[in-house]
């Protein structure tokens, strides 16, 4: 009898803790949806961050703006729901006044992004300059028109696009398209098109690498989550994807 009463009470015990267990989301408490805004070039390594972030916290969505970083910068300033920035340049980051106390996470730079095969043979910037040839570079207000100008009066080339591109992302497409025979983009975008692009490395890209930024907003919705996904890019497997794809440790 002694036995069977202890074999009951212990069963209520283990259903009573059962109905207590709280998922990983809630004990941390984060919940919900954490909205971040990032640049362009983060797409790809951000996309799975993003579904493993949400992989071990049960019920929090990630959404992702992805865009030039003066357009994110612009569209938070006037009061876009955004939990997360993280920019392409300490500048944009600089021009958000709800950041909170920023922290560089990667570094990237820049790259000539050919044609598969290179079929103009460009080797360098001054081969940019060649008769006939079409460059696209992405506007100067932008991170890597920024850090192409910079390249670019490094080296002494000067350069006349045929565009002038809002982010990465559109300066790259014009060489998948056919429709520039050249594009300055950052490693990290010409590593993720290897199949539709060639990148040319060139020297004068020491003088213009990028320091990315992220922080948390002041006027966050979800202050818990941002704070999390903020954690979990600064930490060790968020840092492995990102130098997978190319960045650089900061």
């Amino acid at each position: 009898m002694k036995l069977r009463i202890m074999a009951v009470a212990l069963a209520l015990s283990l259903a009573g803790c059962g109905g207590t267990t709280e998922t990983p989301a809630a004990s941390e408490g984060v919940t919900g949806t954490v909205n971040v805004f990032a640049a362009a070039s983060l797409t790809e390594s951000f996309t799975t961050l993003g579904k493993q972030f949400e992989s071990a916290h049960q019920g929090v969505t990630v959404k992702f703006n992805f865009a030039g970083s003066s357009a994110l910068a612009t569209q938070i300033n006037q009061g876009a729901p955004a939990d997360v920035f993280a920019s392409a340049a300490p500048k944009n980051m600089q021009a958000v006044t709800d950041a909170v106390a920023p922290t560089t996470f990667v570094k990237n730079q820049l790259v000539i992004a050919v044609a598969k095969g290179n079929p103009k043979k460009i080797a360098g910037l001054s081969d940019l300059t060649g008769p006939g040839l079409k460059v696209a570079l992405c506007a100067e207000a932008v991170p890597c028109g920024a850090a192409a100008r910079a390249a670019l009066d490094a080296s002494g080339v000067k350069l006349t696009p045929v565009t002038l591109e809002q982010d990465v992302k559109a300066a790259l497409s014009k060489v998948k398209l056919g429709e520039v025979d050249a594009a300055l983009v950052y490693r990290t975008d010409a590593k993720a098109s290897t199949a539709d692009v060639d990148a040319v490395e060139f020297p004068e890209s020491a003088k213009a690498i990028n320091e990315y930024p992220i922080a948390v907003l002041k006027k966050a919705a979800n202050p818990a989550g941002a704070q999390a996904f903020v954690d979990y890019v600064l930490s060790a497997d968020g840092i492995t994807v990102l130098t997978g794809a190319g960045f650089q440790a900061p």
